[in-house]
């Protein structure tokens, strides 16, 4: 009890923080979305109903898509991290997969827009191999161009994870399943996978949340309609200024966040008990 006051104490600067810079936004957020003129209602989120439905669908299928995308690459990656056989090999995966997490979004979507474009490098090396004509070249800035930018910058992150926590598992069932004659496919799915199924929720979560949040990327990438939510909150701030239904888009952004979060809590708490 002696000691409460100055616990309070070193407390208060990060609680400060939390409550400024998390909680008042949020709050007054959330309290904006159902102002409407001097008073309150649904008005705004009727208004962003009907322009941006086909939006918000657009951004939990391509979000979605991601996040399972990234999932599968990650198991991959950290599976032969884990598994693979050939030294040399796997110190270069090692080395090679993480520099995706030091690039921020905002670049990712400039070196992607210059690499999918119709006349970019990817469909140069295509046309160099032989594989596609120049008249057969198109353009994959579209809802393929942020899939493939959500994917290519969240792997290596929920791989570190995943990774980890492979490295931590006792060794001695992978060995007797190996002896046993397991191919290392069926050791990854059926043995290691599901010891470490928690931290790929983790990650995959954490993944899903990142990529609802980010405008560089669907506003480089995908030029077009339908496009992402965040893309749709920023064009009624800028171009009309109108905070409201910016506010009921990132609220109902949160309640599909909200919804991921859920299952995650529901599945720790069904492990805890």
């Amino acid at each position: 009890m002696s000691h409460r006051p100055l616990s309070l104490l070193l407390v208060a600067p990060a609680l400060a923080v939390i409550l400024l810079l998390f909680v008042v936004p949020l709050v007054a957020s959330v309290v904006g979305a159902f102002e409407v003129g001097d008073g309150f209602g649904f008005g705004n989120f009727v208004k962003a109903t009907e322009l941006y439905t086909q939006d918000a669908i657009f951004t939990v299928v391509i979000v979605s898509l991601s996040t399972v995308l990234i999932g599968l690459f990650s198991i991959a990656i950290a599976g032969y991290l884990t598994l693979g056989e050939n030294p040399r090999t796997v110190a270069i995966l090692r080395w090679l997969y993480r520099w995706p997490m030091f690039i921020p979004f905002i670049v990712t979507g400039q070196v992607l827009r210059t690499f999918l474009a119709k006349n970019g490098l990817f469909n140069n090396v295509l046309i160099s191999l032989g594989i596609l004509t120049p008249l057969q070249a198109e353009s994959f800035l579209d809802w393929r161009g942020i899939v493939i930018a959500f994917v290519w910058k969240q792997t290596p992150f929920v791989t570190l994870l995943l990774a980890g926590a492979m490295a931590s598992l006792d060794r001695s069932t992978i060995e007797a399943a190996h002896n046993l004659g397991a191919s290392r496919l069926r050791i990854l799915f059926e043995i290691v996978v599901p010891q470490v199924a928690t931290t790929l929720l983790v990650g995959l979560i954490l993944s899903f949340v990142t990529m609802m949040s980010v405008l560089s990327v669907p506003l480089m990438i995908n030029a077009q309609s339908p496009t992402m939510l965040t893309t749709d909150i920023a064009f009624r701030i800028n171009a009309y200024g109108d905070y409201g239904v910016a506010n009921a888009l990132g609220l109902v952004s949160l309640l599909i966040t909200s919804v991921v979060a859920w299952i995650y809590l529901r599945h720790g708490v069904r492990k805890s008990l």
